[in-house]
């Protein structure tokens, strides 16, 4: 009798311990705003998720939730603890955003977005943060996105093929630039591309290469102008909400900070290069044309940009109190820097690259 109810007394409190330990475990509610399919969604959240599992030893989770608010909205989500955790294109929120156009001007040179991504993240740290510009938030990566090219109905070769032409931007210096083009810009998400372009809405699009099969841009568009670099980049930041830190242990914040920051970051831009590389195979299959622009129309956009930085330095300087120049400076010998460190590639799991 007295084995039976020891027996009985462990079960229980092995139980017992069980139930407590799962309900000890936290979990962060990620908001995400692109498709299931989506680099984002099968690249990087799976592989954060997995890194902050492992470093808090299960303690700690994510739960990826989709289609919780329009691109737009999901930095006041955050702060209104409607989600814990979101990634923020910048340009889709005017006006409060400027010192995160410092990585989308032209370079007319290739580089990844990993390193793009690396240099970036190490940049806000050391000019940008200081401005307050995610004031509500916290910023635990800096991302990236690839070659911003433009791709149409018809197909372009000069810049005076684009004047006039209905074409989709996005914000951020998309928009600037797209305005000292002389497009007609239409504002649309990336995830409104498709059919606005299948509807005869716009003629074409300011996007990024991964758009031709995630978006399904080379369905409906399947002519490309191109320029090394990309006529623009695109500025992301994943951002949490200070409150989820009073739900974990210091010990577990430390962890989960470690696998962020720089990590994460070269994680987003991991994605981009990669998802990229797939976009564009996706649009040759397809018997896409890629043209390059060249000759004086480089020349040209080369004066644009410029023009735009030394705008955008003169502003930024005075409204946000930082030194724009320096802060460019630092983030292009970061680049470089970054170009000559390992990149991320093996820490992301063999599941999530074999599923890809």
């Amino acid at each position: 009798m007295y084995k039976k109810t020891t027996s009985l007394m462990i079960g229980a409190l092995a139980a017992a311990s069980l139930s407590t330990s799962a309900l000890a475990q936290t979990t962060i509610t990620v908001s995400t705003w692109a498709g299931p399919n989506h680099g984002i969604n099968t690249i990087v959240w799976p592989t954060w998720k997995a890194w902050i599992e492992e470093a808090t030893e299960g303690r700690v989770t994510l739960d990826v939730v989709h289609d919780m608010g329009p691109p737009a909205s999901q930095m006041e989500m955050v702060a209104d603890g409607i989600a814990d955790a979101t990634w923020v294109f910048h340009g889709y929120n005017t006006g409060r955003f400027e010192l995160t156009k410092l990585p989308e001007f032209p370079t007319f040179e290739e580089f990844s977005s990993e390193d793009a991504s690396a240099a970036y993240w190490r940049t806000h740290q050391e000019y940008l943060a200081e401005a307050g510009e995610h004031r509500g938030v916290d910023v635990v990566a800096a991302g990236v996105h690839g070659p911003g090219w433009i791709f149409s109905r018809e197909q372009y070769e000069t810049l005076d093929d684009l004047r006039g032409e209905r074409i989709r931007v996005g914000g951020g210096v998309m928009g600037d630039l797209s305005t000292a083009l002389e497009l007609t810009g239409v504002a649309l998400p990336p995830t409104g591309v498709y059919e606005a372009g299948s509807q005869g809405v716009i003629d074409g699009a300011m996007l990024v290469p991964e758009g031709l099969r995630s978006f399904r841009v080379a369905e409906v568009f399947p002519h490309t102008l191109r320029v090394d670099g990309g006529f623009y980049r695109g500025s992301f930041t994943i951002v949490v909400n200070p409150m989820i830190w009073d739900r974990v242990s210091a010990e577990d914040r430390a962890a989960i900070e470690a696998v962020s920051g720089e990590r994460l970051s070269r994680l987003f831009g991991y994605m981009f290069d990669t998802v990229d590389v797939r976009g564009v195979a996706f649009a040759e299959e397809q018997g896409h044309t890629f043209t390059d622009l060249g000759g004086e129309d480089l020349e040209t956009l080369s004066g644009i940009s410029d023009s735009l930085v030394e705008a955008w330095a003169e502003t930024v300087t005075e409204s946000r109190g930082v030194d724009a120049r320096a802060a460019m400076a630092y983030f292009h010998e970061q680049l470089d820097a970054a170009a000559e460190e390992e990149g991320v590639a093996a820490l992301v799991p063999a599941t999530i690259v074999a599923a890809e």
